[in-house]
């Protein structure tokens, strides 16, 4: 099972996952229930909101089949993109796309379940936090 640690800015407040060869045009879909969620959504791209708009950890996972996540989290959603590419790439919001973070994976369909921990622990200001971000996909047939 591969697991990615990253550490990205969340410019704007919000990273995303999408395919290579996806637009990546987000811009529509943060819609005021959208920015609520945490969560946007477009054809190959999912943007992940976080609650700072600073440098942010996060974990990537590819499964085989559904998780039995067992942690405690503030927020868990759930959505699926399609990797025609067989590329992930994860990046802030505001990085350059050629030099992101790239996962391989099969193409095709997958399932995404995005995990929220520590949301309340940023600081009044806004610039410190312990929050955290945890994103497992699997292939969508193996439900």
């Amino acid at each position: 099972m591969p697991s990615y640690q990253l550490n990205l800015f969340a410019d704007n407040f919000q990273f995303y996952l999408q395919d290579e060869d996806a637009n990546g045009d987000l811009s529509n879909s943060w819609t005021p229930a959208a920015a609520d969620n945490l969560l946007a959504i477009a054809p190959g791209a999912i943007g992940v909101g976080t609650v700072r708009n600073m440098t942010v950890p996060v974990t990537v996972e590819i499964r085989e089949d559904r998780p039995e996540e067992r942690e405690l989290w503030d927020k868990v959603n759930e959505c699926s993109i399609d990797i025609k590419s067989g590329k992930l790439v994860i990046a802030g919001s505001t990085d350059y796309l050629p030099e992101a973070q790239r996962i391989t994976v099969s193409p095709g369909k997958y399932t995404a379940q995005i995990f929220y921990g520590n949301l309340g622990s940023v600081s009044e200001d806004g610039y410190d936090g312990e929050d955290h971000y945890k994103v497992i996909l699997w292939p969508q047939d193996n439900r």
